[in-house]
């Protein structure tokens, strides 16, 4: 009777029990490329977790099924998983393979082969161990193999975890494989360099601007850029190889300082305080609401977090989507780039999620959209900054009510043409106009109506004047126009055109007219800038006491000219 059990445990043994008579033969051959092993793997799930190797050996487990779809993702489960493989070597030399799983954030991966004398082996390990456990020292779960000559040869996996289940096991000769993570590596170098060039392109640019945006943009990207290198593997590898806890936890923690930093820089970027304050309350509730999950995260299980950090995720990113759409509405420049990077961004993170639960397959692009996504993401957040920026330039040297350049930008601007102009030889004129008997306009319709005309003129000239001319509000119901490449007669024509545009307005219903004065810097005349304002002020004020509603041309005097002459003949 005893050699009867020993006969039948044999069989078992070499035979798998009855999952063998399941599964197909993977053919082993000389430089075995990269091949998926889905569609030859054999499946079974445990949904207690307790079965041990010897059970599914004897066959007291309710058996292998064959596995026939590329992909095989089990989403969120309570469930183990044992996939059993056969290999076949039909060469007259042993094999040396590599089977390798490509998902990193497994809790307990245990891998059974037989060694030569027939004695079944173990290498257990998982992200809920010790990176030393790992027979391979690399971010995924890497097993080598030797196939004897002539021969099959069964192993078995156990996947078991409490975030998302994904099998994605590959096998190849050592060669192949050893390229392949090569590339992947090229691949990681570049996606880091980039997260690390936008760092050190923010930090440069927050030096220079002292705009505290910055600081959230850039928490946001490193906490971010770390959260990846959790998810694929490369920071338990090289940061706490020796902290599975840590390995583990480190995965939401940086997911909620992301959302904490995101969501605060988002409400920066786009003004949500002033464009969108409703929903910005909102905004400020779910960031307490990350804070509070922030606190709590290193006292309890992962398995008890992740479904409330998966639905923070999902408020958050709708939240920061509607408060984009509502700046965006609403005239916000930063906006445009905000919402192409969130647009994108969404479509990463449902690919990304989709495959966590099982919806979509298991492979390089659905397992890296996140980083992708993210990667292109933080480029175009990247503009968002800089429109930010210029817009806040913009203010800077913008009129709130005309949108013509204020008199900040008209007196940085000034110097710089009337040099421009002396280095090349050309003239430059300057034109100043009046709104006529303003102060009566706002004592008898009010300021709100003295706002109105003050917007006409500015209408006016906005559609009037072209670059490289230069239009502004000087201050007040007096605007300057720079005339580049312009002599006076050309610039009297174009002063002409404004007044009798001006004569035609009725802001509001008024009649309205402007008095305008005009100079030019030509001949090596009035060259410092404010002998060239003075000098069209002076025009200006010529036309208001010749009768206003006119254009007067300013004339060096002829003592100017000749003291201007004088060098030129010597």
């Amino acid at each position: 009777m005893s050699k009867l059990h020993a006969l039948c445990l044999l069989l078992c043994l070499v035979c798998g029990g009855r999952a063998e008579a399941n599964s197909d033969s993977i053919p082993v051959q000389a430089n075995m490329p990269v091949v998926k092993l889905a569609e030859h793997m054999s499946l079974m799930e445990d949904p207690s977790g307790e079965l041990s190797l010897a059970q599914v050996i004897a066959g007291d487990t309710p058996g292998f099924t064959r596995w026939h779809s590329p992909s095989a993702n089990f989403g969120f489960t309570a469930s183990a998983y044992w996939v059993a493989l056969t290999f076949e070597n039909t060469q007259a030399r042993p094999a040396d393979l590599f089977i390798r799983q490509d998902y990193p954030l497994i809790d307990y991966l245990d891998f059974w082969y037989q060694d030569a004398n027939g004695n079944w082996r173990n290498h257990a390990t998982g992200d809920r161990r010790q990176f030393k456990s790992r027979p391979v020292g690399v971010r995924d779960f890497v097993f080598p193999l030797q196939v004897p000559a002539h021969a099959k040869m069964r192993v078995y996996f156990r996947f078991k975890s409490d975030g998302p289940i994904n099998i994605s096991l590959s096998v190849a000769a050592p060669g192949p494989a050893l390229t392949q993570v090569a590339s992947e590596q090229l691949l990681f170098g570049a996606y880091y360099g980039g997260f690390l060039v936008l760092v050190i392109y923010n930090l440069i640019l927050f030096l220079a601007v002292k705009d505290r945006v910055y600081v959230f943009y850039m928490v946001y990207v490193v906490s971010y850029g770390l959260y990846m290198s959790v998810h694929n593997g490369l920071s338990f590898q090289y940061f706490w190889p020796n902290s599975p806890w840590l390995a583990n936890q480190s995965l939401l923690l940086l997911l909620g300082i992301s959302l904490l930093f995101g969501l605060q820089f988002s409400r920066e970027v786009n003004g949500t305080q002033k464009l969108a304050p409703k929903t910005d309350r909102v905004a400020v509730v779910l960031q307490m609401a990350s804070g509070v999950l922030l606190l709590v995260t290193p006292f309890l299980a992962y398995q008890q977090l992740v479904l409330a950090y998966s639905l923070q995720t999902i408020f958050v990113c709708s939240v920061i989507l509607v408060l984009g759409t509502l700046c965006w509405l609403r005239g916000s420049v930063p906006a445009r780039y905000f919402m192409a990077a969130w647009l994108l961004f969404m479509v990463s993170v449902l690919v990304y999620m989709f495959k966590q639960f099982g919806l979509l397959p298991h492979n390089f692009f659905t397992q890296n959209s996140f980083q992708m996504g993210s990667l292109l993401e933080m480029v175009l957040l990247s503009l968002a900054l800089g429109a930010r920026v210029n817009e806040m330039q913009k203010l800077g040297y913008s009129d709130a009510l005309t949108g013509l350049a204020n008199r900040r930008h008209f007196d940085e601007r000034l110097p710089k043409e009337l040099d421009q102009a002396q280095r090349a030889g050309a003239p430059l004129s300057l034109l100043v106009l009046d709104i006529d008997l303003f102060k009566r306009i706002n004592d008898a319709h009010g300021h709100a109506k003295g706002d109105q005309v003050i917007a006409a003129v500015g209408r006016i000239l906005r559609k009037n004047v072209r670059r490289p001319s230069f239009a502004s509000r000087y201050g007040g119901e007096e605007f300057a126009v720079l005339l580049p490449n312009t002599a006076i007669d050309q610039a009297q024509v174009l002063a002409e055109r404004l007044r009798k545009l001006v004569e035609t307005e009725r802001p509001g219903g008024m009649a309205i007219t402007a008095s305008l004065g005009v100079a030019c810097c030509e001949d090596g005349l009035l060259t410092a800038p404010g002998a060239l304002f003075e000098a069209a002020d002076t025009a200006l004020y010529q036309a208001k006491a010749d009768g206003r509603n006119q254009v007067c041309l300013y004339e060096v005097p002829a003592a100017s000219r000749r003291v201007e002459e004088e060098p030129e003949r010597s």
